[in-house]
């Protein structure tokens, strides 16, 4: 089945490029979410208004994501925690502590989305990285502090 991809598709192409993938791929996945219509007569007719209007869709995304940006690099997050004599902490600091903060601050932020390798388990200031869209990353200023 040929259709028209109407954003970004890993390993697939991107948006507005015309491709051939397996009916069920394309009834199952890429149409119900929104990611691709069906290449017919008219819809290819149409390619160049679809292209712009995906564009423009795609812009305005980013500039959403490019303010929540703004909003998440202006926190910064304080986490008071027991910890040794040598500064390792009894316990750690995790992505979903770091989630529940942005939550109390109105920004909901979903867990996976934040690029925190292993969880926090040393006193001290780090930058966590936050993706917020495919071309937008925020960084958190996280400081960890004896109580």
């Amino acid at each position: 089945m040929k259709v028209i991809l109407l954003d970004d598709v890993q390993k697939l192409g991107r948006r507005g490029e015309v491709r051939d993938v397996s009916d069920g791929y394309a009834r199952n996945f890429l149409i119900p979410k929104k990611l691709a219509l069906s290449a017919s007569a008219g819809n290819l007719k149409n390619l160049e208004h679809i292209k712009v209007q995906a564009n423009a869709k795609a812009d305005r995304v980013k500039s959403d994501a490019e303010a929540l940006r703004a909003r998440i690099e202006a926190l910064s997050y304080e986490e008071r925690r027991q910890a040794s004599e040598e500064g390792k902490l009894f316990g750690s600091v995790t992505s979903q502590d770091i989630a529940d903060f942005l939550g109390r601050h109105g920004v909901s932020i979903e867990r996976r989305r934040i690029q925190l390798d292993e969880p926090i388990k040393t006193l001290g200031e780090s930058a966590v990285p936050i993706r917020v869209h495919a071309d937008v990353t925020a960084q958190l200023k996280v400081s960890i502090v004896r109580e």
